[in-house]
């Protein structure tokens, strides 16, 4: 059980080579900060079993009142709550943070539909505790899939 970046030690044909009229900056973006291996700029978890789980760009970052939060330390946190099925936080202009944090989430059994509002007010505890209090979402939405538009077969 252990969460870092995820790099790739051998490249293959038709891999990205330069970024247009600069490539310095693919070189100190995708090379530098691992060397020897090619950074996608993805975070992953992988579990004790060998399995990975991509948790989003490590370069998502939200500046909220001068602190620099990447999006998927929330979603990750969120994602470990055992009602949760997945998660997404997005950044939002806020007057007088700079940016504010919004968090969507799906809960793991939407057809029982109560105690949503305890369990987003739970979530921002939550976050507050793992990671900090600024980093606690100023909006909560919960979400529901829409399973009757998945394709089957």
């Amino acid at each position: 059980n252990v969460s870092g970046a995820l790099c790739i030690s051998r490249a293959w044909p038709g891999m990205a080579r330069t970024i247009y009229n600069d490539h310095t900056r693919f070189l100190e973006t995708y090379l530098t900060s691992y060397p020897g291996y090619f950074f996608t700029g993805d975070g992953v978890y992988r579990t004790s079993e060998g399995y990975y789980q991509l948790t989003g760009r490590l370069d998502d970052v939200i500046s909220i009142s001068g602190h620099r939060l990447g999006t998927a330390e929330v979603e990750n946190v969120v994602n470990h709550h055992v009602a949760v099925a997945e998660s997404a936080v997005i950044g939002y202009p806020h007057e007088i943070k700079g940016e504010g944090k919004m968090l969507f989430f799906l809960p793991q059994n939407i057809s029982r539909g109560c105690g949503t509002t305890a369990l987003a007010a739970e979530l921002q505890e939550l976050i507050s505790k793992k990671i900090a209090k600024y980093a606690a979402p100023d909006y909560v939405q919960v979400t529901q899939a829409n399973w009757s538009n998945t394709p089957t077969g």
